[in-house]
């Protein structure tokens, strides 16, 4: 078996993390989930999900990793026996199933650079999406975009994912700031910033139940939990890092980003009296194109934007990746170039469905939809509960030495996190689970029948 790499900073650790964490997850999903969900009322249960589960949860998965720095798969077989793959199996699964449409995404961010370049959506933005969204133009940009992550992937930890997310997330973060600050100046802002950060109570209570499923959905989507990715990236820390303020660094970063994108999506949408909650799925895409049509220097805004959000897919999708090559890495001679073409190939052919279908014009396709339901209300909540379940109650107390190796924490403050973990954070995911199904298999409008 090929040598296993290691980070060769702590820094780079953390620069990787944060950008799996801050991908389409924060700049696409994040925008389009608060629109559908009542705008600030989404965004005060995320950020509860995010502090209360997804916070002990990250920490769960750097405990797994660290502990045996061995893949995903091996790492729950080596702590729990050989029945106990089967959570680092789910981890990796997840992620694969998530990056074969999430691949889709990134083919059609780089069309739209080029397409803010040439200013080729102004006159029709909607016409533009249905153009790119499937057949052969969308699968050759899926390919492009697999490419680059496969490149990056196949040049190893340092030499690759480290190098390439060092230039990413920095830029990701001045760009963004440069955008929000810019947004903040245009008519309108006001009212966008208030239908984003000003809850309304009764909202929150009222529609409490098809809220929190997204809420904690997205809280594992954007902080990267049950893909595998955490575990993945730990295995390669040193024992003298502290995870937990690792962890809360990583949480911090994503949240503020997360937020940072709403402050530049709907000041910008609402400017240009586009309706955030009728956009959808298509706010990033068809809404922000119809804007840059209408806006003074439209074309550099459009390339500058969506240059920072292929940027953040590229960090993510090279995460998702990174789970199963360190897997055939670990158990296979093959080398790391090889084994990321094939992978690379395998979610290329996974991902066709998504290209192709065309669904609603102008909007996504019905396979895509479907893909992305059962990703948010199953595949996330199962495979996190299955980790937790692991360290709370199999892993237990040396997960609490785990923890605590490299950090300050104190013993109470880590058998507080252990007990968080078994009851809050267990509980939390249930309901979240049930909810979920509910939505994908008992509302009358069940999403998981919808393509069929």
């Amino acid at each position: 078996m090929v040598e296993r790499e290691t980070w060769a900073t702590r820094v780079g650790f953390l620069v990787a993390a944060i950008g799996s964490a801050v991908g389409l997850g924060n700049l696409w999903q994040f925008p389009f989930k608060t629109a559908a969900n009542g705008g600030a009322a989404f965004v005060v249960f995320y950020l509860i999900a995010v502090t209360l589960i997804g916070f002990p949860a990250l920490l769960a998965e750097f405990v797994v990793g660290r502990r045996t720095h061995r893949n995903v798969v091996d790492s729950f077989a080596e702590l729990g026996g050989p029945a106990w793959r089967v959570v680092g199996a789910m981890g990796m699964v997840t992620g694969f199933w998530i990056l074969s449409y999430y691949d889709v995404v990134g083919g059609w961010v780089l069309r739209y650079i080029l397409g803010s370049a040439t200013g080729a959506y102004f006159d029709d933005p909607g016409a533009y999406l249905s153009a790119v969204a499937s057949g052969p133009e969308a699968i050759a940009a899926q390919a492009v975009f697999l490419a680059i992550a496969v490149g990056i992937v196949a040049m190893g930890i340092e030499d690759g994912i480290e190098k390439a997310t060092k230039v990413m997330v920095p830029s990701i973060v001045v760009l963004m700031l440069a955008l929000g600050a810019w947004a903040l100046t245009l008519g309108g802002a006001a009212d966008g910033l208030a239908y984003f950060l000003s809850p309304d109570v009764g909202s929150l209570v009222e529609n409490a139940g098809t809220v929190i499923p997204d809420a904690v959905g997205q809280a594992f989507f954007t902080l990267s939990l049950g893909m595998g990715i955490m575990v993945t990236y730990a295995s390669y820390v040193g024992e003298d890092d502290s995870l937990p303020v690792d962890g809360g660094v990583i949480v911090v970063s994503n949240t503020l980003i997360g937020v940072l994108a709403g402050v530049v999506v709907f000041p910008i949408l609402f400017a240009e009296g586009i309706g955030p909650a009728d956009s959808g799925p298509t706010a990033l895409f068809e809404a922000m194109a119809a804007a840059f049509a209408t806006l003074p220097a439209g074309r550099l805004l459009g390339v500058v934007f969506f240059g920072v959000v292929a940027l953040a897919a590229l960090s993510s999708a090279i995460s998702l990746l990174e789970v199963a090559v360190s897997y055939a890495t670990d158990n296979t001679d093959a080398s790391r170039s090889t084994l990321a073409l094939g992978a690379g190939a395998i979610l290329f052919v996974l991902g066709l469905p998504s290209a192709l279908d065309t669904g609603d014009p102008g909007g996504f396709s019905a396979w895509f939809v479907w893909f992305d339901a059962i990703a948010y209300n199953l595949l996330l909540p199962l495979s996190v509960l299955l980790v937790v379940v692991f360290v709370g109650w199999v892993l237990g107390r040396d997960a609490v030495a785990e923890l605590r190796a490299g950090s300050t924490a104190s013993g109470g403050l880590a058998m507080v996190w252990l007990w968080t973990v078994r009851l809050v954070v267990l509980l939390g995911i249930v309901a979240t689970l049930a909810l979920g199904f509910e939505s994908l298999f008992l509302a009358e409008d069940a999403t998981f029948f919808a393509p069929f």
